[in-house]
């Protein structure tokens, strides 16, 4: 995260843990310049899409930083803890996510399978809770999901998120792909919005981003992002709860 990312990332987190500040309040509590403030919030594209400023120029945030994470509907096709989640049948689920899908403005255009790929989304998610269920009781249930997570970044570049599974200091950032085997491509897709999750989140999530294939079987590895040191796990549906496991460790 550059320094400018940090600074949208401070200052959301002040606007959406507070209950109306003005400029000059998100300074002093930041120990920041008033001028740098005002700067940030008036320039800052993904910040007008998290915050909005009332008549007496206070500063509210739409979606709160805390759990429940209030709000969040607002980004999602759907959102909600698990256990409402894995309650409702695949019908009732799809309606609920196309419903929310136009109410963000997603696009349901199905000439390229797009319905097809949200069940087999839905499937793959099905499994992994019962599996974590298995493995770390009904602790999962109380972690929230949301899918076909949307935001703006600009006005040309948008953040778009398959799905995201928050716990209790972790988001997992889950890019899908009907696929079986790993494109370098989309390891960089899976990756790239990290930086801005972590401003929609705030500093007390550690954002995890994974690749999950689908069409794979037996897949768990971790694969460089572009030509750095960095890399991202990658893993079949069947694997998925490997990647939780890494960070969670509950397998110990």
């Amino acid at each position: 995260m550059d320094k400018s990312d940090e600074l949208e990332r401070r200052i959301c987190a002040a606007i959406c843990r507070g209950d109306g500040l003005k400029a000059r309040d998100i300074a002093r509590i930041l120990s920041l310049d008033h001028t740098t403030v005002n700067r940030v919030l008036t320039r800052s594209p993904i910040l007008r899409e998290l915050c909005w400023q009332g008549d007496d120029y206070r500063w509210h945030g739409i979606l709160r930083q805390e759990r429940p994470h209030t709000g969040l509907q607002e980004y999602a096709g759907y959102y909600g803890f698990v256990r409402d989640f894995l309650s409702l049948g695949e019908a009732e689920w799809l309606a609920a996510l196309e419903e929310g899908c136009l109410n963000i403005g997603r696009n349901l255009n199905d000439t390229r399978g797009l319905i097809h790929s949200f069940r087999d989304c839905r499937e793959t998610m099905t499994a992994l809770f019962a599996d974590l269920r298995d493995m770390m009781g009904e602790r999962c249930l109380g972690w929230e999901i949301a899918f076909e997570f949307r935001l703006k970044k600009s006005r040309h570049v948008r953040i778009y998120a398959d799905v995201l599974v928050i716990t209790e200091n972790r988001i997992f950032s889950l890019e899908f792909k009907m696929k079986d085997a790993v494109d370098p491509a989309e390891v960089l897709q899976a990756a790239k919005y990290s930086p801005w999750l972590e401003i929609v989140f705030g500093p007390d999530y550690e954002v995890i981003p994974a690749l999950v294939l689908t069409r794979a079987a037996d897949e768990f590895e971790f694969v460089p992002i572009g030509s750095g040191d960095a890399v991202l796990p990658v893993c079949s549906g069947d694997m998925l709860f490997n990647v939780f496991n890494e960070y969670l460790d509950f397998l110990k």
